[in-house]
């Protein structure tokens, strides 16, 4: 039994000075800062120097890469290239993602085989999709030109013509990444309540009354989720780009991002790199900024 006099147990040092919420927090906020918030500053230090991988010290130049690179045309050329891609790209993801997960719940027989068939192709590294596309690109021996030639028409230079490059890479990134998007309009359509279709079948409502009143109006919010997101990872395309085209015929396809690889890879100049890739990173965040203020309004 202690006695009555005992002192009272003090709380352990570390406690004593740090909350519980920022204990519990702490382990992220090591890798948060190791990883993230680091690199973002060693970077932004970067675009300050004439930092190069050439054996010379970098030397502090200021605002001087800020202001070449806003000069800069081929810049600007892959900026539009990247933007355009996230024109292309953005509608079809969401249009056909949307029309995939209203096909599957409508209860398709062998439902699974659709979800797979669908989500699949999402799985595949960017590796394996980029070569699998090229050869159904080959001019002579794929199978698009061979079709086309089927119906009596001249075959098209996928990969090698600026007028089509660009559309080409479009419909690949379709086919691998419409899966992602296709899950989440999934989900959605799942968790609409069934009475409002109960409701609207007592009423004598048809299939397509109820597509348009009921099942499109509760997906208005992760439809704009979904083109957020889709918009988002639009901007930051380079992967299935290096490896279709290289950025070719003649840069046509170059995005911004793989203009940064060459500038920093290919002449060496990390330094102007790490400028361009800060006034990338400022312009996806108005962008960001711009749809989040939409998407409230829209809620309000």
């Amino acid at each position: 039994m202690s006695s009555p006099h005992a002192s009272p147990r003090t709380a352990p040092p570390v406690r004593r000075f740090l909350p519980p919420g920022l204990l519990f927090a702490l382990p992220f906020l090591v890798l948060f800062g190791v990883f993230m918030v680091w690199p973002l500053a060693q970077g932004l230090w970067m675009s300050l120097t004439d930092a190069s991988l050439s054996a010379h010290a970098p030397a502090f130049v200021g605002l001087d890469n800020f202001t070449e690179a806003f000069g800069d045309a081929e810049m600007w050329r892959g900026l539009w290239h990247t933007v355009w891609f996230t024109l292309l790209s953005t509608v079809p993801l969401v249009l056909v993602a949307l029309g995939m997960a209203l096909l599957v719940h409508t209860g398709l027989p062998g439902q699974w085989v659709w979800r797979l068939a669908f989500f699949a192709p999402y799985l595949l590294p960017v590796g394996v999709v980029s070569l699998l596309w090229i050869w159904l690109y080959q001019p002579d021996l794929g199978l698009y030109n061979h079709l086309l030639r089927a119906v009596g028409l001249d075959g098209v230079a996928w990969l090698s013509d600026e007028s089509v490059a660009m559309y080409a890479i479009v419909l690949a990134t379709l086919w691998w990444t419409v899966g992602f998007n296709f899950l989440l309009f999934l989900a959605a359509l799942q968790a609409v309540p069934d009475h409002l279709y109960e409701a609207a079948a007592i009423d004598g409502a048809g299939a397509w009354r109820r597509l348009w009143s009921i099942t499109l109006p509760q997906l208005g919010r992760i439809t704009a989720v979904v083109t957020v997101l889709q918009i988002l990872a639009s901007l930051k395309v380079f992967e299935q780009v290096y490896l279709l085209t290289k950025g070719g015929p003649d840069n046509s396809t170059r995005p911004i991002l793989e203009y940064m690889y060459d500038v920093g890879f290919t002449g060496y100049r990390l330094g102007y790199a790490s400028a361009i890739s800060y006034i990338f990173f400022v312009l996806v965040l108005l962008a960001s900024a711009v749809q989040i203020v939409a998407l409230r309004r829209k809620e309000k």
